[in-house]
């Protein structure tokens, strides 16, 4: 162990005595993420780790308050006419683009429409939109074609939101990843210390001018307050365990939650629950091949599931995890229900190989992508194989890194060509609880997320509970969208849990976020 931390020592640069780098160490973060950062589009991918990128560099519109609720971020405010189908949305002085261009309406304006293009909850947005018209540098128009109660929360979402990016960046095709990083947010992507695979490295950027307003989820004031963060990527847990207590990272992103009781004995360590709603995991077919395109097989799947054998490998204590959560919007959300889970609350095997031999599976195998390093992705699924070998399936398990899984399953190869069937992932946070903006629940077939869900009935009624703005009347047009998708089963839950982060003692200012974000945040 010794060895390895001299070894770490080396790899951050740390000059022990030398005076100039312990005061450049107090003014760097050193967070251990979850994932190698290999996307840097946020458009072209759902990772949460591009996403995570996104926020450092990249600003947006509005952004979320701790109450769910949208709130100005570049915008300075906006209009609504009477009849509802014209924002006017005003854009804050002194935005500029890391290369010192000033942000205009234009670059606001490509940014929207490429963005549009590819996420679920902008493409409803899109849908009913009929023109998106500049009206000076700093002003433009949202006009729409029909009533949508959602444009804001739509370009304001916590995950996945309009990052706005230069105009020139923007007019890329959203079916092309953008490599490019100039945004306008409050950290600048240093490009020459990537280093893919090992490290990621941002800069404080001295000329963004932060609101006025106390920073509350992900709006208000986005102050940097050290100089660097850096982003090291170290797939073995017990090392990262190791740089954590001896003080070498700062930040440990996502701990293995069987370490937690070990993390809250060391005093010079604290936990932090970031994220009030949790995590769901989720099982994920690909529908675009058999057996998974048959609405039976799925089922068969969810018939395979008991969610606590999944907490227990991959939470351990059960005061993280809900014993039973059958609600695709999150339990304990607004948008809480059980409506349609009851024949899937506990598991049954016989069922599940009557629906497969229905849906026409005869041995053939069936691909599942396992993630080697990361440990709570790869134990859930190591359950979901033994399951479905308990059933009689023939499982083709190809293990890869995290990285190389989010590229793969990008592919609309057949499995047996470099494709898949399944793969296992987790989402959380505001966006998750609701049937608009929850990416693996789109099911708008080829516009859908990988693995392309496709139920359009399902997606009506999804576009009903949208157009609806009263609470009280969107309430059975959710059971409804409930009940539809525990047969259409655009995936698969396995459960819901708190994923708290570690930080050292020293680090404060740690927002509540629902994601890891780095404003806000000093070394004391």
């Amino acid at each position: 162990m010794k060895r390895w931390l001299h070894g770490l020592v080396l790899m951050l640069g740390v000059v022990g005595a030398d005076g100039v780098a312990a005061q450049d160490r107090a003014r760097t973060l050193r967070a251990v993420v979850h994932a190698n950062l290999q996307i840097l589009d946020p458009v072209w991918t759902t990772a949460y780790i591009t996403n995570r990128h996104a926020y450092l560099i990249y600003d947006t519109l509005y952004g979320m308050n701790s109450r769910f609720e949208p709130q100005p971020q570049m915008a300075e405010g906006h209009e609504v006419s009477e009849d509802g189908l014209a924002w006017r949305i005003r854009l804050r002085e002194g935005l500029r683009f890391h290369d010192g261009t000033p942000v205009r309406s234009a670059d606001v304006v490509a940014s929207l429409r490429r963005w549009m293009a590819r996420d679920p909850m902008g493409q409803r947005l899109g849908q009913n939109t009929a023109s998106i018209d500049i009206i000076d540098d700093r002003s433009f128009t949202i006009r729409l074609s029909q009533r949508f109660g959602l444009v804001l929360e739509a370009i304001g979402k916590a995950a996945t939101p309009a990052f706005i990016m230069p105009e020139r960046i923007a007019q890329t095709s959203p079916q092309t990843q953008v490599t490019e990083t100039t945004g306008s947010g409050p950290f600048i992507f240093v490009r020459e210390e990537w280093r893919p695979g090992n490290r990621v490295v941002y800069r404080r950027n001295p000329d963004y001018v932060p609101r006025s307003e106390p920073a509350d989820y992900l709006s208000g004031g986005k102050r940097a307050l050290v100089d660097r963060v850096e982003w090291l990527y170290i797939p073995d847990q017990n090392t990262a365990l190791a740089a954590l207590n001896a003080g070498e990272i700062d930040y440990f992103e996502a701990p293995p939650l069987d370490f937690i009781a070990t993390l809250e004995r060391n005093r010079n360590i604290r936990l932090i629950n970031i994220d009030p709603l949790g995590t769901q995991g989720l099982i994920r077919p690909n529908q675009l091949f058999p057996p998974f395109n048959d609405p039976r097989a799925r089922q068969a799947l969810a018939h395979l599931v008991r969610q606590e054998d999944y907490m227990r490998v991959v939470v351990g204590n059960p005061r993280l995890y809900e014993r039973f959560c059958g609600a695709f919007f999150q339990c304990s959300s607004g948008n809480d229900t059980q409506a349609g889970s009851e024949p899937f609350q506990q598991p049954n095997v016989e069922r599940a190989r009557q629906l497969l031999r229905e849906a026409g599976y005869n041995g053939e195998p069936i691909v599942v992508l396992q993630p080697t390093d990361r440990a709570q992705y790869n134990a859930a699924t190591m359950v979901l194989i033994q399951s479905l070998r308990r059933a009689g399936v023939n499982v083709d398990v190809q293990a890869m890194d995290w990285s190389t899984l989010l590229t793969r399953r990008a592919s609309r190869n057949p499995p047996n060509q470099g494709g898949y069937h399944l793969f296992i992932t987790t989402h959380g946070g505001p966006d998750t609880a609701m049937p608009t903006s929850n990416t693996w629940f789109n099911s708008r077939c080829d516009r859908a997320n990988p693995g392309w869900a496709c139920d359009m009935e399902l997606d009506g009624m999804v576009a009903e509970w949208a157009r609806e703005s009263d609470p009280a009347a969107r309430r059975p047009i959710l059971e409804r969208i409930h009940r539809r998708a525990w047969e259409s089963l655009p995936y698969i839950p396995f459960g819901q849990y708190t994923q708290p982060i570690a930080v050292r003692s020293n680090v404060h200012g740690v927002l509540a976020a629902g994601m890891p974000i780095y404003w806000n945040i000093e070394k004391r």
